[in-house]
């Protein structure tokens, strides 16, 4: 998803989507941005794989008999 910020207020971005609506956004997740900055969101796959590999071995370890 691309969004468009439009402002700042406060301690948020207040962001255009793709579909013309405005979302507020944490301004700690876009730290270096600025009005009209285009900022992508993606969702990392391989990470999320290997972050629940790693909890799934953890549950093993601690239900391990």
């Amino acid at each position: 998803m691309r969004v468009i910020i439009d402002r700042f207020e406060g301690e948020y971005a207040v962001v255009e989507t793709d579909d013309g609506n405005f979302v507020n956004l944490p301004k700690i997740l876009v730290p270096d941005a600025h009005e009209g900055d285009v900022v992508d969101i993606i969702i990392n796959r391989e990470e999320t794989e290997k972050r629940s590999e790693n909890i799934q071995n953890l549950m093993n370890d601690l239900f391990e008999d």
